[in-house]
C-alpha cells in the first residue's frame, strides 16, 4: 500500500487502532460527543502512533485522557510550546505521552500523538467534544462526525510544514481495521419528533411520555466506510427556547466557570409584507470548483448524477430565478479559475443566454483544488453601487489552507454575503462553515441522496431577502445581576435561521429570578422587534456543555482579533490562553497534554512511527510519481476515485466529452431551460412537448385577445403547480418572476386563461394559488 505525498508506513502489518466507541447527549441545539479510541501496539518495538482526528468547525474539544494498560492519566491544557516541550521531553526519557492539539492548516483537523507504546501494550483514548448543531433547510438539526477526511489539497507555494497535521493515510473502504460503535441521549425542551441517519439505526427509544427525552444507537456492524450523521427533528422547532446552566462549583465566582451561563435560541420572526416583497438588486457571483473531485458521483448508488452535472443543472435555476436588473458573473476554480465575463453583467435576455451555453460546456478539468487565488480577484474588483454583492461558493472542500481563506474572507466581510455549499462526504465542515459564518451568509452540505437543488434555492431566497441591518440586543435582568455577552453581535438574520447567543450572569437578585432579551433591527426600513424572557434559575448540571461552548465563542472572537492587532498582540494571545485553562477548552494557543509518569527506562530499540489509516475510495500505487506536483497528485488520485466509482456503479466514463448536445431530460428543467430572462415563455414547439402535448393542441384553446407569450406563460404556471408542487421551492423564484411578467402585461382575461389552461392540462389549479 503506498500512501500518498511520501508518507512513511512500516509494513502491511495490523494498524494499532483497534475500536472507536462514541456517546453523544444532546440538549436541544447543542451536543456533548465523547469518543473512546482504543489502540495496541503489535510491532517488536515500541512506537510513536499518531491520529489525525477530524472534527466539526464549530466543535470544542474539552476533555481527553489516557490510558496505558491500567494507569490512567488526565489530560491538562496548556499553552501550545510549553506542551509540545513536555511531550518531547517525556518521550526521550522513556515516558508515555499523548498530546492534542489543533492543526495550523486546518481548525477541523486534530493531531492525536499517542507516544511510545511499549510492544503488545494497549492504549485507550478519551475524547470529548461540544459542539453546536446546524440547523438545515428542513429545520433538522444536524450532527456528523466525520469519518472521512478527503485527502486535503496543498496548493503550490504554501509551506506545508513538517508538524504531520496532513499526514492522512488511506485504504481501501470497507477494510478499515477498526469498529465504531454510536450511541445517542437526546434531551429537549419541546418533543422529539423523529431522528434519522444515513447509516441503519436501532429504533428510537421515548424515556418519558412527553417524549422531550430519548435514545438511539447505530446498528451493529458498522465499518466506519461514510460519515455519520444524525438529524435531529423537533415539534415547535422555531420557538425559541433559553437554557440557563449552573456555575461550576469548584471555580471562582465571577469567572466565566464560576457565574450561571445563559444560551438563547433565537429565530427571529419577519412579518409576512416585508417576506412577499424580494428585492430586485444585487450583484450575485457563482464561484463553482471545477477541480478533478467534482466528476465524482454525487453519492454511491446505479446511476448517480456526477457532482459538477448536479451543479450545473442548479447554475440552470439560479440564472433562471435571477431578478432584472442585478448583475452577475459565474467563476470556475482549480488550480486556475476562469470567469464567464471579465467583470459583473447585467442580467438581460443576452447574457443570460450566453451564461447558459457556457454551463453547458462546463467540465471539471481544472485540476486541484485552490479558493484562495480566485476569491483575492473577487474581492480586487470595487463593488458595484446599490447592488449589494452576494456571493454562492460550491467545492468538495478539499484545501489545507483553511485558515489563510477565511481569514481573506474575514477581512472582506464588510463588502459582502458569502453562501457556502458543502458537496460530497469530505467536505470541510471548517471551511464551509467558516467561510459563511465570516461573510454573514448561510452554509448548506450536500451529501448521501441530499438533491443540490433545494439547498442553493432556498439560500437564494436568504439572498433575495431584504438585508436586516440596524441590529442590537438588550438584556434585561434584576438589580444585583449583571450580563457579560460572550457571543459577538449579531450581524446577520434571515428568516427562518436561529441564532445562538451566550452570556455570562454575574450577582444575585435577591427576589427577581426573570430575566429577558430584546432584539431590535430594521428590515425593509421597518423596524423590527422581538422579546424572550427566561428564568435566571440554573437547570441542573449539563456536564458545562453551554459554559464551554460560550468560552469557544469568547475565545474564537478574541483569536480573529488577535490575528488582527499588532500592538496589544500578546494581551489578547494571553486572554485566550487563561480563557482555554480556565474552561479547559483548546484553542489555537494552548494543547492538552498527559504524561504518564512510569518508572522512567530508557527505550530499548528503535522507536517506530506509525500513520493511523482513515478509510477513503482511492490511491493505487502504480500512478503514483515520485516527482509529480501536489497539483498534479490531486487530480490524478481524483480520476482514480472517479474511475473505481464508475467501476462499481457504472457511472458515466471520466474522459467522455462534455454533455453539451445532450438534451435535458428531465421534464422540469426542459421547462425551465425555455423561460425567457424576463419571466415570460414563448409559445414554441419545445413547450408543447413538455406539456405533453402538440403544438396544434396548445395553441387552438388559447382565448382570442389574449397575447401567445402570456398564453404560454399561463400554461407553464399550470403545469408547475399541477404537476410540480414536490419541487417548489425549485421553482418558486421564475414562478414569481413570471407571474409580475404577466401582471405587466395589464390583461384583462387572466381567470379565463388559467380556466382554459386547466381544462387543457386536466388541473384544478385556482389563480389565487398562482399569485395572480
Amino acid at each position: 500500500m503506498v500512501n500518498c505525498c511520501g508518507l512513511v508506513t512500516v509494513k502491511n502489518e495490523p494498524v494499532p487502532l483497534k475500536s472507536i466507541a462514541v456517546e453523544v447527549s444532546v440538549q436541544g441545539h447543542v451536543a456533548t460527543v465523547s469518543s473512546t479510541l482504543q489502540y495496541e501496539n503489535q510491532e517488536q518495538s515500541p512506537l510513536e502512533a499518531i491520529f489525525v482526528f477530524p472534527l466539526p468547525g464549530e466543535a470544542a474539544v474539552c476533555r481527553f485522557s489516557a490510558k496505558i494498560g491500567q494507569t490512567e492519566v488526565v489530560a491538562e491544557v496548556q499553552e501550545k510550546q510549553k506542551a509540545q516541550e513536555q511531550y518531547d521531553d517525556a518521550l526521550s526519557s522513556g515516558q508515555q505521552a499523548f498530546l492534542l492539539e489543533e492543526s495550523d492548516e486546518s481548525p477541523d483537523v486534530f493531531k492525536l500523538s499517542v507516544g511510545s507504546l511499549p510492544p503488545g501494550e494497549k492504549a485507550s483514548v478519551s475524547l470529548d467534544y461540544v459542539t453546536e448543531l446546524a440547523v438545515q433547510a428542513d429545520d433538522g438539526l444536524r450532527l456528523c462526525l466525520p469519518a472521512v477526511l478527503n485527502p486535503r489539497y496543498q496548493p503550490q507555494g504554501s509551506d506545508s510544514g513538517s508538524g504531520g497535521s496532513a499526514q492522512v493515510s488511506s485504504v481501501p473502504a470497507g477494510s478499515v481495521p477498526y469498529s465504531l460503535s454510536l450511541s445517542a441521549h437526546v434531551s429537549s425542551p419541546h418533543p422529539i419528533s423523529r431522528v434519522e441517519s444515513n447509516c441503519p439505526l436501532d429504533p428510537l427509544n421515548y424515556l418519558n411520555t412527553e417524549k422531550t427525552q430519548a435514545t438511539v444507537s447505530l446498528a451493529a456492524g458498522h465499518q466506519f466506510d461514510r460519515d455519520v450523521e444524525l438529524l435531529l427533528y423537533y415539534q415547535d422547532t422555531h420557538q425559541p427556547t433559553a437554557i440557563v446552566e449552573a456555575a461550576q462549583a469548584s471555580a471562582k465566582p465571577g469567572s466565566l466557570m464560576g457565574d450561571p451561563v445563559v444560551m438563547l435560541s433565537l429565530y427571529p420572526e419577519f412579518p409576512k409584507d416585508v417576506m412577499s416583497s424580494m428585492t430586485s438588486h444585487g450583484e450575485f457571483l457563482f464561484v463553482v470548483d471545477r477541480s478533478g473531485s467534482m466528476e465524482c458521483p454525487m453519492h454511491l448508488g446505479s446511476g448517480s448524477q456526477d457532482r459538477i452535472g448536479s451543479a450545473r443543472d442548479t447554475l440552470l435555476l439560479l440564472l433562471k430565478s435571477l431578478p432584472m436588473g442585478c448583475y452577475f458573473n459565474i467563476i470556475g476554480f482549480g488550480s486556475s479559475y476562469e470567469s464567464f465575463f471579465s467583470k459583473s453583467v447585467e442580467y438581460s435576455q443576452k447574457t443570460m443566454d450566453e451564461a447558459l451555453q457556457k454551463v453547458k460546456e462546463m467540465r471539471a478539468d481544472l485540476g486541484g483544488t485552490e479558493i484562495l487565488q480566485p476569491l483575492k480577484h473577487i474581492y480586487s474588483q470595487p463593488c458595484l453601487p446599490d447592488q449589494p454583492r452576494q456571493l454562492f461558493l460550491f467545492t468538495d472542500g478539499e484545501v489545507r489552507n483553511t485558515k489563510e481563506v477565511l481569514d481573506l474572507v474575514k477581512t472582506n466581510a464588510g463588502s459582502h454575503r458569502c453562501f457556502s455549499f458543502g458537496i460530497g462526504k469530505g467536505a470541510s465542515t471548517a471551511l464551509i462553515s467558516g467561510v459563511a459564518k465570516q461573510a454573514r451568509g448561510h452554509a448548506q452540505f450536500i451529501t448521501g441522496q441530499d438533491r443540490m437543488q433545494p439547498k442553493v434555492m432556498q439560500s437564494l431566497r436568504f439572498a433575495l431577502q431584504p438585508a436586516v441591518v440596524d441590529i442590537s440586543v438588550k438584556w434585561n435582568v434584576p438589580k444585583g445581576v449583571s450580563v457579560t455577552p460572550l457571543s459577538p453581535p449579531i450581524r446577520v438574520v434571515f428568516q427562518g435561521q436561529r441564532a445562538l447567543l451566550y452570556a455570562q450572569l454575574t450577582g444575585e437578585s435577591s427576589g427577581d429570578t426573570e430575566g429577558s432579551v430584546m432584539v431590535k433591527y430594521s428590515l425593509a426600513k421597518q423596524p423590527v422587534e422581538n422579546q424572550l424572557s427566561f428564568s435566571l434559575k440554573p437547570a441542573e448540571d449539563a456536564g458545562m456543555t453551554v459554559h464551554r461552548l460560550g468560552a469557544r465563542t469568547l475565545i474564537q472572537s478574541l483569536e480573529v482579533e488577535e490575528g488582527e492587532q499588532d500592538g496589544e498582540k500578546e494581551g489578547v494571545k494571553e486572554k485566550v490562553i487563561e480563557l482555554s485553562i480556565q474552561s479547559g477548552v483548546s484553542s489555537a494557543f494552548t494543547a492538552f497534554i498527559a504524561v504518564h509518569k512510569g518508572d522512567g527506562e530508557a527505550l530499548h530499540g528503535q522507536l517506530l512511527r506509525r500513520q493511523v489509516p482513515t478509510p477513503n475510495w482511492y490511491l493505487c500505487s502504480s500512478v503514483l510519481e515520485p516527482d509529480m506536483k501536489l497539483s498534479e497528485l490531486d487530480d490524478r488520485a481524483d480520476q482514480l476515485m472517479c474511475s473505481a466509482s464508475e467501476f462499481e456503479v457504472g457511472t458515466k466514463n471520466f474522459d467522455s466529452p462534455a454533455p453539451t448536445s445532450k438534451p435535458v431530460r428531465d421534464p422540469l428543467l426542459q421547462l425551465i431551460s425555455l423561460q425567457k430572462a424576463s419571466g415570460s415563455w414563448v409559445l414554441e414547439a419545445a413547450l408543447a412537448e413538455v406539456l405533453a402535448k402538440t403544438e396544434e393542441e396548445v395553441s387552438k384553446p388559447k382565448p382570442a385577445q389574449v397575447d401567445q407569450d402570456v398564453w404560454a406563460t399561463v400554461l407553464a404556471l399550470v403545469w408547475l403547480y399541477g404537476f410540480k408542487m414536490e419541487a417548489q421551492e425549485e421553482w418558486q423564484f421564475l414562478a414569481m418572476k413570471a407571474v409580475s411578467w404577466i401582471q405587466a402585461q395589464k390583461v384583462a382575461s387572466v381567470s379565463e386563461c388559467v380556466q382554459a389552461g386547466n381544462t387543457l392540462l386536466g388541473c384544478q389549479v385556482q389563480k389565487d394559488t398562482l399569485g395572480l
